[in-house]
This record gives C-alpha cells, structure tokens and sequence, in this order.
C-alpha cells in the first residue's frame, strides 16, 4: 500500500492491478507501460507471491497480487484508501473469488474507509453478498453520455467520478438519485486528441451538486478552469459536522 498523488485519498492499494477497458486517456497503462516490457497480455494471472521487483511484472495483464491482501491490516491509523487504483475490480472478466478476497482483507481491517471504482458498476449488484463489514463507498466512473452510474443506495455510499470530463454528462450524475460525492477532472497527460473541458460542463454539474446539497470534489486539473470557483469538498468531512 502507497501514499498517492489521487487528491481525494490517502493511499492507494492494488492487490488487483490491469485492466481491459482499452480507454484511450488511460493514465494506469501509461504509467504501467513505464514499468513493464510486456504488453498486449490479456490473460488473468494469479500471483501467490512476489516474483519480481516491479510493481506490474505481468505488465497491464489483469493480475491477481494476492500478497498484498494482508496490507490494510498492517496499517493501524485510519487511512481513505482507493482500491486498485490501476484496475477495474469490476471489470466483466474478474473472478468473484479476486473480489471476494480483496473485499475479505477489507473487513479484517476496518479501521479504513475503502473506496472503488469501476466503469461497470451494475457488477456491484451481483457481488453484493460479499459486502465487507467496513466503511465502502462505490464509485462509478461516467465521462459521456453513454456511461451509466450506480446512484444513491439505501445501505451503501455512493460517487460519481467524472475524470476526465469529456462533453456534457450533467444528466447521468443527475438522472434519478444522486449520489453521495461526485468528482470531477479534466484529462491530463499529452495525448493527441486530449479534450479540454467548457466551463459550461463543470458549471451544470456544480449546480446540481449544490442544488441537491452533495459535495463536490474539483481535481487539480480543474483549478486554472474554475479559478475562485475551484473547490474540494469530502462527503465524511460533513458528516463530522
């Protein structure tokens, strides 16, 4: 488990890394194929135990570390901890068992408030079952329009993560419940065809948030956007109140 430069955490922890999405603004295969040689590997691989010193030794291959399942529990003070930051737990091609066992090293330290995200949120549904008995929050990853959130839930929490923002995508954080906490970000990272958001964009997202009283989590990316208007507002800092 790592300190992170994600601003709405402290940590992030990958007992699961890779992915097969293949989203062309994907900053996790930029930063993998830093690390790592291999490429093109789709399999899922299984690692019992460390077998290398790179962080990724089967490069963007969706890869289950299960020797990292015991490092939550090995931090005592409380952490915001995003969960496979470099891979959608949730992806249709994960085993339950992977879930199953990251959401297990959950429960046996829930010290932790554990955040996840995936661009396939309805897979929340079937693993419902294996919840783990610590703070969770569910975040659904939404970039256009076509993309679908998981809202408010009656026994969950939930956030929409609009990184990066690619068009006007106000009605599908809005469409129906909100939820708990919506992020939102531009594109980074110098790829050819990077969108550069309107402020019209950010602004209809805004309003809604404030209009249904839901914070607002504005990454870095934002700040030179929004200028005086740029905020970063935590859902469990206004619980506190």
């Amino acid at each position: 488990m790592n300190k992170t430069k994600i601003d709405w955490a402290d940590s992030s922890w990958n007992p699961v890394t890779g992915c097969n999405h293949d989203c062309e603004y994907c900053y996790a295969r930029r930063i993998v194929n830093r690390f790592s040689k291999i490429s093109g590997v789709r399999a899922l691989i299984d690692l019992p135990t460390r077998i290398e010193k790179s962080p990724y030794p089967c490069g963007f291959a969706p890869t289950f570390h299960r020797y990292r399942l015991s490092e939550p529990a090995k931090i005592k003070k409380p952490q915001t901890i995003f969960v496979c930051s470099m891979a959608d737990l949730f992806g249709e091609w994960v085993p339950d068992e992977w879930i199953q066992e990251v959401f297990a090293a959950c429960e046996r330290a829930p010290q932790h408030r554990y955040l996840f995200l995936t661009k396939n949120p309805r897979r929340y549904v079937d693993v419902i079952k294996y919840f783990p008995k610590a703070e969770i929050w569910l975040g659904s990853t939404v970039t256009t329009r076509d993309d679908e959130p998981l809202t408010r839930g009656i026994f969950w929490n939930t956030f929409v993560s609009v990184e990066p923002i690619l068009g006007d995508v106000l009605h599908n954080c809005v469409d129906g419940n909100m939820p708990n906490w919506v992020i939102i970000g531009a594109e980074t990272g110098k790829r050819k065809d990077k969108i550069i958001p309107k402020r019209e964009w950010v602004d209809n997202i805004v309003n809604a948030c404030r209009a249904a009283k839901v914070p607002l989590f504005m990454k870095d990316s934002l700040r030179e956007l929004m200028g005086d208007d740029f905020v970063q507002e935590y859902p469990w800092q206004e619980e506190a109140k």
